[in-house]
């Protein structure tokens, strides 16, 4: 797996016509926080569903 390097534009070529969206979830998963959290709610809720506990201290919103 080729190693990211936060510093270099070219890691973030992708990103360049992203939605504010797109940016904010690409940051959120690199959280090791989040992922923590998340690691947690799956580990013990086998439908992957999140908690509305777990949504609003991220700040995640679905739209139906």
């Amino acid at each position: 797996m080729p190693e990211f390097d936060w510093r270099s534009p070219d890691s973030f070529k992708s990103l360049e016509n992203a939605e504010i969206t797109e940016i904010a979830w690409v940051g959120l998963r690199m959280n090791v926080d989040y992922q923590r959290d998340y690691d947690a709610i799956i580990a013990n809720n086998s439908d992957g569903a999140v908690t509305e506990e777990f949504r609003r201290r991220w700040g995640l919103c679905f739209r139906p």
